[in-house]
């Protein structure tokens, strides 16, 4: 049995009698011919019945039609939910989206920005959640055409996406001061990172204005997991810690608190009340149900897509501008005044 093969431009351009250049430019409308010329190659690709490689024309012109998304893990529900509002928005713009999930290692994380220098991808939506020594930085500013979002890369040029973390942090500050707290623990990431810098800076903000030099926040500092929050609790516990409420900075790490706690006996707000942030997960169904302050996670990731096609990469200078997306409150339970 002859095993049938797929006609080729070199059959085409046989076949009309020009050379694959010239069928390979008609074919993907950067070269006009005569008509009994184009008649000839036209004539030729219905005889063969030759469909173009779409991919392949896309690439001759510089283009893949393929956006590239970079993101720690995708088994955390806030990045999972994030690169869910990419796919969507990608879809409704004919795009791809080649997903990459780094396991948090730099190394995989400059593996995937080189896609860019390598033009498989026309932009790259990045997402880190460590901080930097400066190789991302430096890779960054090199490739172009990448949008940083949720967390910082210092020292790298490019536009960059966040919610607004300090404004976050002081609704949650205000909440738990003008329920009589006035001693907060603070349990979240690495004090390099941005997203944490700002939830503590804005929750102090918030506590000083209500409370003045009575006001004080201590600081736990670890990964946003549930592993971590489990760590937080028991170590809160094994303290005898006198904070009467805490801000927990992702839905995770308030995940691993409620655990701990409630096999503990600890009630919550009864002997400690707990803020989050983020809002992604189920966290109203929980007894209580988790106050927490509530990122634009799907707006996020909607956004990130617009931005890298927005931006015209053939003019822009590198620099590193920033775009801050609103958060909000949403009160439920966790949260009471401090146990007399």
């Amino acid at each position: 049995m002859i095993k049938k093969t797929t006609p080729s431009l070199k059959d085409v351009a046989a076949a009309a009698g020009v050379s694959v250049t010239t069928v390979s430019r008609l074919v993907n409308g950067s070269l006009d011919l005569p008509y009994h010329t184009k008649k000839r190659i036209e004539d030729a690709i219905k005889s063969l019945n030759y469909i173009p490689n779409p991919h392949a024309r896309r690439l001759s012109m510089g283009r893949s039609d393929t956006i590239g998304l970079v993101v720690p893990e995708i088994a955390n529900p806030f990045f999972s939910t994030l690169v869910a509002a990419v796919e969507q928005a990608a879809d409704e713009r004919k795009l791809a989206v080649s997903l990459h999930a780094t396991l948090n290692r730099a190394g995989r994380e400059i593996e995937y920005l080189q896609l860019i220098e390598r033009n498989h991808v026309d932009g790259l939506i990045f997402i880190t959640n460590h901080p930097d020594d400066g190789a991302l930085a430096g890779l960054i500013n090199r490739s172009g055409k990448v949008i940083i979002v949720d967390e910082d890369v210092p020292g790298s040029k490019a536009p960059k996406l966040f919610c607004d973390n300090d404004h976050g942090g002081y609704l949650a500050g205000l909440h738990l001061a003008q329920q009589g707290h006035s001693h907060v623990l603070f349990i979240g990431g690495d004090e390099r990172m941005i997203s944490a810098r700002r939830r503590f800076d804005g929750l102090m903000r918030a506590l000083r204005g209500q409370h003045g030099d009575m006001a004080k926040v201590d600081r736990y500092a670890g990964e946003y997991t549930i592993d971590y929050g489990r760590q937080a609790a028991i170590r809160y516990l094994e303290e005898q810690h006198a904070a009467t409420a805490i801000f927990a900075s992702s839905d995770e790490i308030a995940i691993g608190l409620i655990e701990v706690f409630k096999d503990r006996n600890v009630s919550v707000p009864g002997d400690v009340s707990i803020i989050g942030f983020d809002d992604v997960g189920p966290l109203h169904l929980f007894a209580p149900p988790l106050t927490v302050i509530r990122q634009p996670v799907r707006q996020l990731g909607r956004r990130a897509l617009e931005l890298l096609l927005e931006t015209n990469w053939q003019e822009w200078k590198p620099s590193a501008s920033e775009e801050l997306l609103p958060v909000e409150i949403v009160v439920r339970n966790s949260v009471a005044p401090p146990a007399k």
